[in-house]
């Protein structure tokens, strides 16, 4: 498939740069014929008794340092994941060549807190703390992360955090979880609709557009992830999983394809793969020519471009403070492709 078929033009105006107040007031265009112009809280109205709503519980590190370096130049160090030898992380450095392998970088009061390790050949470095565990340091001078496309900051970080976060492990949010409150979690089970829970680490490769001429030709990240096996009996137990978020859908369908509940996944879900747990999704409007649009298109068909027309038209807000939309699987018969889109 060529890569230029999931190209769109994005206006920077239709690029959300703040969230909405309150989250669930946020704009969600539900699939349908005609499709539907409802709001994140009027989700409870799409689901039902037999649906299990899965979350990706994840939470954001405040991963991103600014330091400097002896000599008094800025770096900036984004430390993705522990590497797992010793307290080496994988981080991102900028400007990379100009921080020599062995540099210690300082805080503002002059006191070193980073070592500058080698490349790693994937546009990373390793980098390891000078002062307590990298946790301690990211929590005592780390900031969140926001997406290179929010050119504001927030006032408020818990913002670019899902209200049912818990273990710190992302560089960034799953967003479509941002804009679910409690009160919209509360009413969706009293619609009848289960609630349930998995853990996948969201890395920058998300943003990460695909570059190949050929969607096939692209390398994917791999990220972490954890599906406990209680989710996994109630998604085999529900007439219907709607994932909140891809992160949900890529989790999900790597155990549906390699049996394990936790790992590391590089699952590359495009036009023809064959969905084995997800029947429905709600996720927000994502990058053109990314690897999200290639997995909106294998789950519900081309159909997306018309519902990316209309949002456009209509004034919806794109990307990870923008809107939503629902949309359901197609089936197998709707199918247009047959590649079975597996691997990276």
């Amino acid at each position: 498939m060529e890569a230029a078929g999931f190209d769109y033009e994005l206006p920077p105006a239709a690029i959300a740069q703040q969230p909405v107040s309150p989250r669930d007031c946020s704009r969600l265009l539900a699939a349908g014929d005609p499709p539907r112009h409802l709001r994140t809280r009027d989700l409870p109205e799409l689901v039902g008794p037999g649906d299990l709503l899965v979350l990706n519980d994840t939470r954001v590190l405040p991963a991103r340092l600014h330091l400097a370096k002896d000599t008094g130049g800025a770096v900036e160090v984004l430390t993705l994941e522990p590497t797992g030898e010793g307290p080496w992380w994988e981080a991102m450095v900028r400007p990379s060549r100009r921080v020599p392998e062995g540099s210690r970088l300082v805080e503002g009061d002059g006191t070193a807190v980073v070592e500058v390790g080698p490349a790693t050949g994937a546009g990373t470095r390793l980098v390891r703390p000078l002062v307590d565990s990298m946790e301690q340091l990211l929590d005592a001078h780390g900031a969140v992360p926001l997406p290179p496309y929010v050119h504001e900051g927030l006032d408020d970080p818990e913002r670019y955090q899902t209200v049912y976060a818990r273990r710190a492990s992302s560089v960034a949010a799953p967003t479509a979880g941002l804009h679910l409150t409690e009160d919209t979690m509360a009413r969706c089970r009293a619609a009848g609709a289960e609630i349930a829970t998995v853990d996948l680490s969201v890395g920058m490769g998300t943003f990460r557009p695909v570059e190949t001429d050929q969607v096939e030709d692209h390398a994917m990240h791999t990220e972490r992830y954890r599906v406990p096996l209680d989710t996994w009996q109630r998604c085999r137990r529900a007439e219907r999983v709607v994932a909140v978020g891809t992160t949900v859908v890529r989790a999900l369908e790597s155990v549906g394809a390699t049996g394990e509940r936790c790992g590391r996944t590089e699952l590359f879900i495009r036009p023809g793969f064959r969905f084995d747990v997800v029947d429905a999704l709600v996720t927000n409007f994502h990058l053109p020519r990314s690897t999200l649009l290639v997995m909106l298109e294998a789950f519900m068909g081309p159909g997306w471009r018309e519902l990316y027309r209309i949002a456009l038209a209509e004034g919806y807000r794109f990307l990870s403070f923008g809107d939503a939309m629902f949309v359901e699987r197609q089936r197998e018969d709707e199918a247009t492709h047959a590649d079975p889109g597996r691997g990276g």
